[in-house]
């Protein structure tokens, strides 16, 4: 594999750190701010460590730069007051702030493709099917476990962590939440699997 990073890669990185800085100028609330970009930063710190001896496709690395800008939006305005789903709440005659069911589907969407390409890749999984299964089970999972993770924040600092719950009032938040998580894998392996499996042809 060429060693050299990839022009567009080193654009997406610059690109996520200019997100990521304007982010943490003067977020709406610090601990909310490093509760909502931590999951980023790990990644981030993860994809550049293991970049020289694992390189995931032009796509997935898109997928996931978006993914890390979006949490960083998240982080500085916090889910429930994101200005441009506050202007288009009247619009829709929504109740609520949706920023964070964006945010939720693309927690499915990208780990599907993430997933994926390990499970391809590794061959880990030949079968279709199975993959196809597995991977939707581990979005779930990873949903499932980002939920638990609220909980326990919430129950060790109390009502600090209503900015990173954002239920906005929803007694069905976390359950719509994992259901958008799970739409998300959906739709990333049934529309993005062809384009997918392009780019891992490519890198063969």
């Amino acid at each position: 594999m060429n060693t050299r990073p990839s022009p567009l890669h080193l654009a997406l990185l610059l690109a996520t750190a200019v997100v990521f800085a304007w982010s943490a100028w003067q977020p709406y609330d610090r601990l909310t701010w490093w509760l909502e970009t931590i999951p980023g930063i790990i990644g981030g710190a993860v994809l550049l460590a293991t970049y020289s001896r694992f390189r995931f496709t032009t796509l997935v690395c898109t997928l996931i730069a978006l993914h890390i800008m979006l949490l960083c939006v998240g982080g500085h305005y916090s889910y429930a007051r994101v200005p441009f789903f506050e202007w288009i709440k009247p619009i829709f005659g929504w109740h609520r702030n949706h920023y964070d069911r964006l945010g939720h589907f693309a927690q499915g969407f990208v780990p599907a493709l993430v997933t994926r390409e390990l499970f391809v890749r590794r061959n880990v999984v030949r079968s279709r099917g199975w993959l196809f299964a597995i991977v939707l089970f581990v979005c779930l999972g990873i949903s499932a476990l980002y939920e638990l993770i609220e909980w326990w924040t919430a129950l060790a600092s109390g009502s600090a962590a209503n900015e990173f719950l954002a239920t906005q009032g929803d007694i069905w938040d976390t359950q719509e939440d994992m259901f958008m998580a799970l739409l998300g894998a959906f739709c990333a392996l049934i529309f993005m699997a062809h384009w997918h499996d392009r780019q891992m042809r490519r890198l063969e």
